[in-house]
C-alpha cells in the first residue's frame, strides 16, 4: 500500500476478454460467499455442537471463535501472497485447506478434530481480499468498482445465508449433516477457481514476514480470546486487564517490525494515510455496530415467552430472521456503484451508518411484534450492504493495483476484530442486565444494548463525515 493513487502502478494489469469476464465475475461472487457462509457455520450449531459432543457451551463456542482467529490471522498473510506473482496457487491452495478443514468437520471424529477443521474453514476468510485483487487486475476499471463492492457485500451477507440452512439441516440429519453442507460448497468453491482464476500480472514479487505474522496471530488470539471469554471480565476482571495490557503490547511490537521490514506483512506507514485510518477506524466502530445488533434480534428472537419476552423460536425460524438482512444487503450492494457517481464514498459510508443507527432505533422502540424484528433486520442489511460496498471505494481511492490485496486484508482484519467485540460487547451488556436466579437478561438489557449500538453508530457516522470534508477540501483546486 502507498499514497499514490490505483492509476500509478507500474505493473501491468492483463484484462481478460469479455466471455472470460462472464465467467470470472460470478466466480469471484461466489467464493467470496462460500468461505463466509462456511465460516459462519459454527453460529447456528453450538448448542447442538455441545449436546453432540457432551462439552460445554464455552468449549462449543470455539467453534466460531478459531474459525474467526484463523480467518484474522490468515488474512494479511494471504493479501501479501496474493500480491505477488502466485496469486493463483495461493487461491487454490487455501480453497484445498478449507476442503480438508471441511472433511475433518464432517467425519466421526474427536471434537479435537471439529476444531482443527473449523480452523482450516476459517482460513477461507482470507480470500476475500484476493478476489477484489483479482477483479481490479482483469476487469476494467468501472466493472471492477461494481465488482469489488458486491464482494465486499457477499463477504458479510454470507452468514444470512449459511445460517438457516445450517440450522434447518442440523434438525433433520444432525451437525455432521450441517457440516456437510460446507464440504459440498467448498469442494465446488476449489473447482470453480481452478477453472476459471487467472493468473497474476507479471512483474510482481511477494515475501511473508514470518516474524510480523506470528506476533501479529499471537496478538489477534489475545483480543479474540478476550472477546469471547465474557466471564473472564466479570470473575478475574485483574486478570482479563493484564491480558489485555499485553495485547496492546504485541499489537505495538507487530507494528515496529513491521515499520522495520523491507517487505512488511502490512504496510503501517501507508496504514496511517488518513484516508485509510479513518476508513479502518470507521469499519472497526462500525463492525462494533452492525454485529452487536445482528446478535441482538437472533439472541431476542429465540428467547422463550416465559422471560416475558421474546417468540421463542427454534434456530432455524430464527435464521430466516436473517434473509431481510441478506436480501436488503444485497440490494443496496447492487445499488451503490450507481450512486457512487453521484456521491462520494466516505458520504455512503455515513448514509450507511446512520441507516444501521436507525435500524437500532427501530429495535430498541419497537420489537413486541415479529414484522417489527424482520424490519429492523431489513433495515440492518440495507445499511450493513450499502457501509460495506462503500468501504473498498475508500481504501482503494488511495492504493495501487498491486497492493489491493494487502490493503483489504488488513480492513477485513479490522472488521473481524470489530465483530468479536460487538457481539461480546453484547454479551456483557445482556449479562450485566440478568438478575440474580434468572436464566435471561431483563428486557431493558436489549434497550440498553440498543443505545450503546446507536452511539457506535454516530461515531462512525462522523468518522466518515471527518473523510468525506478531507476528499472535499483534496479535490477543491
Amino acid at each position: 500500500m502507498t499514497g499514490r493513487p490505483g492509476g500509478g502502478v507500474a505493473a501491468k494489469a492483463f484484462p481478460v476478454a469479455r466471455s472470460e469476464a462472464r465467467l470470472l465475475v460470478p466466480a469471484l461472487m461466489f467464493i467470496a460467499l462460500v468461505v463466509a457462509a462456511v465460516a459462519s457455520l459454527g453460529t447456528p450449531l453450538i448448542t447442538s455442537v455441545a449436546t453432540s459432543f457432551h462439552v460445554s457451551l464455552g468449549s462449543a463456542q470455539w467453534t466460531l471463535t478459531v474459525a474467526l482467529l484463523s480467518g484474522a490471522v490468515a488474512t494479511p498473510v494471504l493479501g501479501r501472497l496474493g500480491a505477488g506473482p502466485h496469486r493463483r496457487a495461493t487461491i487454490l491452495a487455501t480453497l484445498a485447506v478449507v476442503v480438508a478443514g471441511s472433511a475433518l468437520t464432517v467425519l466421526p471424529l474427536p471434537f479435537a478434530w471439529l476444531l482443527a477443521g473449523r480452523a482450516a474453514q476459517g482460513v477461507g476468510l482470507g480470500l476475500t481480499a484476493l478476489m477484489m485483487g483479482v477483479a481490479r487486475d482483469h476487469l476494467p476499471e468501472e466493472r471492477s468498482a461494481a465488482v469489488i463492492a458486491l464482494i465486499s457485500v457477499v463477504s458479510i451477507i454470507g452468514a444470512g445465508v449459511g445460517y438457516p440452512l445450517a440450522a434447518l439441516l442440523a434438525e433433520l440429519g444432525g451437525v455432521r449433516a450441517a457440516y456437510g453442507l460446507g464440504l459440498v460448497v467448498t469442494a465446488a468453491a476449489l473447482l470453480t477457481a481452478w477453472r476459471s482464476m487467472p493468473e497474476a500480472p507479471e512483474g510482481r514479487s511477494a515475501h511473508v514476514d514470518v516474524a510480523g505474522a506470528v506476533v501479529l496471530a499471537a496478538a489477534l488470539l489475545l483480543v479474540l480470546f478476550l472477546a469471547g471469554e465474557r466471564n473472564l471480565w466479570s470473575r478475574h476482571l485483574a486478570v482479563a486487564a493484564g491480558l489485555a495490557v499485553v495485547a496492546v503490547v504485541l499489537l505495538r511490537v507487530w507494528a515496529v517490525i513491521e515499520l522495520r521490514s523491507t517487505t512488511p506483512l502490512v504496510d503501517v506507514r501507508a496504514v496511517r494515510h488518513p484516508a485509510v485510518a479513518g476508513a479502518n477506524l470507521a469499519m472497526f466502530v462500525g463492525g462494533i455496530g452492525m454485529y452487536l445488533l445482528l446478535t441482538l434480534i437472533t439472541r431476542y428472537a429465540q428467547t422463550p415467552h416465559g422471560a416475558g419476552y421474546g417468540f421463542g423460536l427454534t434456530t432455524f425460524v430464527a435464521g430466516l430472521v436473517l434473509v431481510p438482512f441478506s436480501v436488503l444487503g444485497f440490494v443496496a450492494g447492487k445499488l451503490t456503484p450507481r450512486v457512487r457517481t453521484r456521491i462520494a464514498d466516505p458520504l455512503l459510508l455515513a448514509g450507511s451508518a446512520v441507516v444501521v443507527g436507525g435500524g437500532f432505533a427501530l429495535f430498541a422502540a419497537a420489537r413486541s411484534d415479529l414484522a417489527e424484528l424482520f424490519a429492523a433486520m431489513g433495515v440492518l442489511g440495507f445499511g450493513v450492504g450499502g457501509f460495506s460496498a462503500a468501504m473498498p471505494g475508500v481504501i482503494l481511492a488511495v492504493t495501487p493495483k498491486s497492493e489491493t490485496s494487502s490493503a483489504m486484508s488488513f480492513n477485513y482484519v479490522v472488521r473481524s476484530v470489530g465483530y468479536s467485540l460487538g457481539s461480546a460487547i453484547g454479551g456483557l451488556i445482556l449479562t450485566a442486565g440478568t438478575g440474580p436466579g434468572h436464566l435471561f437478561p431483563d428486557d431493558s438489557a436489549y434497550t440498553t444494548a440498543a443505545l450503546v449500538g446507536i452511539g457506535a453508530m454516530a461515531i462512525t457516522t462522523l468518522t466518515s463525515l471527518a473523510l468525506a470534508r478531507r476528499r472535499s477540501s483534496e479535490t477543491t483546486p
